[in-house]
């Protein structure tokens, strides 16, 4: 994989802001870890906080043929948002909202960075429950938990995140915007991305 150049550096501060562009080593570091023993140090780290620059600049790493690695709290155990091959880290720690909650029909729709916890105290508070726990769910990111397919103790009795992932809105690497899946549990049309 081509390493990242100082132009395309530049054109990653003008799409998510200077304030959310970094390389400088300090910050390079503490992004080039997880769970896992592994280290793998990444060349940029990013902090968009609209799916819009998500999208620019996946179509920014297309173009420019770098990696982008897309992070939550880098609370997984697998390695999966390590820069292994250097590229930019995209943290997406900034997108957290919860965008609605549906409590007649028992949907959300939230961003890839709300925290586990918080998402479930939420929901608890309107009496209603979201089951998949796991143990690092205090400060673990839903969009992890989809990534990773986290589960829990509470696994074993009512399934893990894939279970109540009714459809996801992605971003592709051409950095084109796609919708998958239905509001219901049952939905029939076509393929069925979202597990894929």
């Amino acid at each position: 994989m081509p390493k990242l150049s100082q132009r395309a550096f530049k054109k990653l501060q003008k799409i998510v802001g200077k304030k959310n562009c970094t390389n400088a080593p300090e910050d390079l570091v503490c992004y080039a870890y997880d769970a896992t023993a592994a280290r793998f140090l990444p060349e940029a780290v990013i902090f968009p906080e609209t799916k819009e620059q998500v999208s620019r600049v996946m179509a920014l790493a297309d173009r420019e043929r770098f990696a982008v690695i897309p992070r939550g709290s880098g609370s997984g155990m697998t390695g999966g948002s390590l820069a292994v091959k250097g590229g930019v880290v995209m943290a997406l720690v900034k997108l957290n909202r919860i965008i609605d909650i549906d409590a007649e029909n028992m949907t959300a729709r939230v961003e890839p960075g709300l925290i586990t916890g918080k998402f479930q105290k939420t929901v608890e508070s309107m009496g209603l429950f979201y089951p998949p726990d796991p143990s690092s769910s205090d400060f673990s990111t839903i969009g992890g938990n989809v990534a990773e397919c986290a589960g829990g103790p509470r696994a074993i009795k009512y399934g893990v995140t894939r279970d109540y992932v009714l459809g996801l809105e992605a971003v592709l690497p051409s950095g084109k915007m796609i919708r998958t899946g239905v509001n219901t549990t049952k939905g029939v049309v076509g393929y069925d991305l979202t597990r894929l």
